[in-house]
């Protein structure tokens, strides 16, 4: 009896080789679609290549470091709630991202129709399996979107768009739960040291 597709099987089903043509239809079709309507955006080809994979890596990577520092103490002043809040923004960007080049989504299509959108960029990998269903990070990232404004200087507080309540202590382990799911789902390696430290952070 041959079990269920598994998702490493499927992928490599999408990634361009000189002969191959992807026989598997992937599992996530009709939710991409729904996406894609809810945002009216241009339709998106999923395919993988080994570009795609680096760049993948290579956000990830940022994400990743990014994500130290907030962890150490850099964006954590409750004072300072809207730097952590663009800071977050950009990880979660680079991190999902990472996820989305991995999938097989073109980064200038991203560039495009994602730009610093993390409600639309975590709905659209939540769509193509990554799995990372927290309300709490759906309500994050409707805060974040877009994650420029919250690098806006704004003459009073009032003026600031509303946070809904998030502080840094609330923020910083929302974003490592959807870094560490990027990891986890990519199979991507963590930049040397990365885990090393964060292990010693938790511990």
């Amino acid at each position: 009896m041959v079990g269920p597709t598994s998702r490493r099987a499927l992928l490599q089903a999408f990634t361009v080789t000189p002969i191959a043509v992807p026989l598997i239809a992937p599992p996530w079709t009709k939710a991409l679609a729904a996406v894609h309507r809810r945002y009216d955006d241009a339709p998106a080809t999923l395919q993988r290549t080994k570009q795609g994979r680096s760049i993948s890596r290579f956000r990830y990577h940022n994400a990743e470091r990014s994500c130290l520092l907030l962890e150490a103490g850099f964006f954590s002043d409750p004072r300072f709630v809207r730097q952590t809040l663009h800071q977050a923004g950009s990880i979660a960007q680079q991190a999902l991202c990472a996820y989305l080049l991995d999938i097989g989504f073109a980064d200038p299509w991203n560039a495009r129709q994602i730009r610093q959108d993390i409600a639309k960029a975590l709905a659209y990998a939540n769509a193509t399996g990554l799995g990372h269903h927290c309300p709490d990070m759906a309500r994050l990232a409707s805060v974040l979107s877009p994650y420029w404004k919250w690098g806006y200087h704004y003459d009073s507080w009032e003026e600031q768009p509303d946070r809904d309540g998030f502080t840094p202590a609330t923020i910083i382990p929302l974003v490592r739960a959807l870094v560490d799911r990027v990891h986890d789902v990519t199979g991507h390696r963590a930049p040397s040291g990365c885990r090393r430290v964060q292990r010693e952070a938790r511990s």
